[in-house]
Parts: C-alpha cells; structure tokens; sequence
C-alpha cells in the first residue's frame, strides 16, 4: 500500500471527531429536516381523517334528509290512499285482514320502487309492536322499536348511523365495511291547514336504507389520500434524504480538509522552528568539527612517526569526526533544503551514478544487484543532483536493511499514462504495518545509529519533483519503493 495513502487515513482517522463536531450545527438541520417531515406526515394523515370524516357526515346529512323526505311522502300516502280508504270501506284498521294488508302493502312498495330503500316498517303507536314491514319476518315482533321508536313517538323525527370498518377493512385486517341508515317519523294523521285541533300520532314508521356502497367509497378515498400521501412523503424523505446526505458528505469533506490543512500548517511551523533551531546549532558544530578533523589528521601523520603502531587513534578520531560532519550536514539539509533547479534529464543516468557508488558496499555485503533499466524512458524534469541525492538515502537504507548474501532489485519502465516508474526493491527485514505510516517521518529510526532525516529528506526531494511515493512492505520478506514522476508535456 502506497505509504502516503496510509498516512492519509491516519491523518483522515484522527480528524473525524474533530470534523464531526464541526458538523454538529448541520446536525441540527437535519434531525430539524426529518423531525419537519415526520410532522407533515402526521398532519397529512390527520387531514385525511379529517377529510373521510366530513364526507361520511356530509353522506349522513344528505342521506338522512333524503329519508325524511321520503318517509313524509310515504306518510301522505299511506294516510291519503290507505287509512282513510280503509276507513270508509271496512269501517276501521285491521292489519290482520289479508286485503288491507296487501292494499298497504302495494301503496307502500310503489312509493319506494326504485328508491334504493332495504325496508319500510310501521309500528302500533298504542303498543311497541310492528304492525307492517316490507320484511314479513318482522310482522308482529314487540319490543323492538328502541329509545328511536319513542322519540318518534313524541313527535320528533330521528335517526341512527350504524357503520363498522374502516381503511385497514380494505386489506382484511379489521371487520368487513358495512353502513346502515334508519330514519324514524313520527305516522300522522294528515289535516289540511284549515282544520284545527291537534296533531294526531298513529305510530312511527322507520325506513331503513343501506349505505354500505357509499361508506366503502368513502374510506376508499381515505385510503386514496393515505397512500397519495404517503408516496409523497417517502419521495420527499428519499430527496430530502439524499440532499442532506450529499451535503452532509460535502461538508464532512470540506471540514477534513479544512482540519488537514490546518494540520500541515501547525506541522509546517513546528518544523520551522525545529529547522530553525537545527540549522542554528548545525552550524555552530560544524566549524569546530572541521578543526577536530585537521588537528586529528596532523595527530595521524604525527603519531604515524613518533610512536608507529598507535596512529589508529587518531583514525578513529577521524572517522568519528566524519561520521558527525555528516550528520550535521543532514541536520542542515533538512533545515534548509536547497532550492531545486529543474532540467531536462534521465532517470536512467542518475540510477547508473547512484549504482557505480554503492557498488563497493554492495561488494563488501555481498548483495546481488538486479538492474532492468528500461532504454525507453522519456526525460523527466529533474534536479540531477537533488533526485542522486533521494535514490541514495533510499538505495543506503535498502542495503542497511539486508544481511549478507541479501539481493537489490532496480527496475524502470514507462506506465500507461507515459510516465516514469521506478522501483526499488530488497529481500531485506520489511517494515512492521504499524511503523511504515512513519518511515518518512523526521527523526523517525529503528536503527542504533543514523538521524532518521535520510527518508525524510529523499521524500522532501521526491515532492518537490511531484513525484508519487508508495511503499510496500512484509516482515521478513522485504520492502518495495515504487516512485512515480509524472511525463513532461510537450
């Protein structure tokens, strides 16, 4: 995995709670968006209870003043055409007798042919007893007019609405829809409005309609603005929730950069006054080196004459004072990188420079060196010196990474895109998963000795030729540096 990748997600990993709480006002928006739109949904279904409740009154209204019509007439009718007729003919009311039945009978079906009506049903106004019903079954049944019947008794026209069922009948959850409408009149004795007197009441007659048809369509339409509703709903959370997401995602983004960048920003500061610092006590070292070195090496001829055997001392010192001469010369590159001067070049020609001076420590290690160097590469921008620089620390930190007997691979071809890849690569100890986030970091080592600046310096390098770093590595197996530099436009 390519190392800069890796560093990313640590860095992405780290700033997540940060951005999170930077996002907690968008938060609000949405939990405010969602809580909004749970409130239209309850409102929309309250409204289409609202709806089917008007119509079914409304269906209640029409239908009961429709009934008390048609009882009215059905009243004129059976007063004018029976009871007087009846009268006059047998001398007064028998219901018993098979011809006034029938005459009644016949008044009443031809009133309310075609009417839709289920039953007519007239009761005894001396007896809580039906006397007549288009149903032959309800003849003569007492008892059965309820607290209706005597209300209409007293001269007050009523009704009852009977209904069972309701949206969830539709899918046959809940009991089957139903719907019945009994109007009750008070029978009276019809007078013209000159005559006087009072109002004679002779029963009470009930007409029963069924209403089930319209009740059905009714929570039909209530299932209707239900399910309308809730499409609309869902599509509005689908959209509402595919925004906010979208923008919680642009946001969330622009918050981790905005976090990352202020990250680089404190780093780079903090390796300013740390570059600052080295580059100030480097330098200050570096004199007095230079002069232990001469005095050493006039030690060293000295010594050689004087007391043969013993000029190893002043070697030492020497060494010493080299190795520390070019650490410090490290400290201060790092502190104060020279500046790149770009030309034209060949990767292939460093890579040759970079190989013919390690080839002795490859020699002394015994380190077998694979070169496939691609003939065909394009120039690349370069800094001849800066990039001979970079592979060094890298191919020095590939060759410290092996045992004797160990094997160096360097490769370079042309990618797709037509830019350079180089790729470095050893059978050394590898680098643990944990650690390979690190190894470009200053000061980073698992070495006894060294700065830890070598990688940190060839990265510093790479980046300034824009030049993609990634790093693959296994324990024990080894490690590979792919570097890419990308092709020069024409």
């Amino acid at each position: 995995m390519a190392n800069g990748e890796k560093s990313a997600e640590v860095l992405e990993a780290s700033l997540k709670p940060k951005a999170s709480a930077g996002l907690e006002p968008f938060k609000l928006v949405e939990y405010f968006s969602f809580s909004s739109l749970a409130v239209i949904l309850i409102f929309t279904l309250l409204l289409s209870w609202l709806i089917s409740e008007n119509a079914r009154k409304v269906m209640l209204e029409q239908n009961e003043e429709y009934s008390l019509l048609l009882a009215e007439n059905l009243n004129q009718q059976v007063f004018r055409r029976f009871v007087l007729p009846a009268v006059i003919r047998f001398g007064g009311i028998a219901l018993r007798n098979p011809e006034q039945f029938e005459l009644l009978d016949g008044i009443v079906k031809g009133v309310t042919q075609g009417l839709k009506i289920d039953s007519v049903t007239i009761y005894d106004s001396s007896r809580n007893i039906i006397s007549y019903s288009t149903l032959p079954d309800l003849v003569g049944k007492e008892g059965v007019g309820a607290a209706e019947y005597f209300k209409a008794l007293k001269g007050l026209p009523n009704s009852r609405f009977t209904y069972s069922g309701s949206v969830l009948s539709m899918i046959g959850i809940t009991t089957k829809v139903s719907c019945e409408l009994k109007t009750f009149i008070p029978f009276r004795q019809v007078r013209k409005e000159s005559e006087g007197g009072g109002e004679l009441i002779m029963g009470v007659i009930e007409i029963e309609k069924d209403l089930t048809g319209n009740y059905a369509n009714i929570i039909r339409l209530q299932g209707r603005i239900i399910m309308v509703s809730g499409g609309v709903m869902a599509i509005l959370f689908l959209v509402l929730r595919f925004i906010v997401s979208r923008a919680g995602g642009i946001m969330e983004r622009r918050a981790l950069e905005r976090l990352r960048l202020e990250e680089k920003l404190n780093q780079a500061e903090r390796l300013a006054h740390l570059g600052t610092m080295v580059a100030t006590v480097s330098h200050e070292i570096k004199s007095p080196l230079g002069i232990v070195r001469s005095t050493a090496e006039i030690l060293e001829k000295r010594i050689s004459k004087l007391a043969p055997g013993s000029e190893h001392l002043a070697k030492i010192v020497v060494d010493e004072t080299i190795r520390l001469n070019n650490i410090v010369v490290e400290f201060l590159d790092f502190a104060r990188p020279p500046k790149a001067h770009f030309i034209r070049g060949n990767v292939n020609e460093v890579i040759k420079k970079v190989l013919d001076f390690i080839s002795s420590e490859l020699k002394r290690q015994q380190i077998e060196l694979i070169a496939e160097l691609s003939p065909a590469l394009p120039e690349n921008h370069l800094d001849m010196e800066l990039f001979y620089r970079a592979l060094l620390n890298i191919l020095m930190n590939a060759i410290q990474a092996m045992q004797t007997n160990g094997r160096l691979h360097v490769a370079t071809r042309i990618t797709e895109k037509g830019a350079t890849e180089l790729v470095i690569r050893d059978n050394g100890v590898g680098i643990a998963p944990d650690k390979i986030d690190q190894i470009f970091l200053p000061f980073y080592s698992d070495k006894i000795k060294g700065t830890g600046l070598g990688l940190a310096i060839a990265k510093n390098i790479l980046d300034d030729h824009a030049a993609l770093v990634m790093v693959d590595s296994t324990e024990g197996q080894g490690t590979t540096f792919t570097i890419i530099l990308p092709a020069v436009s024409s």
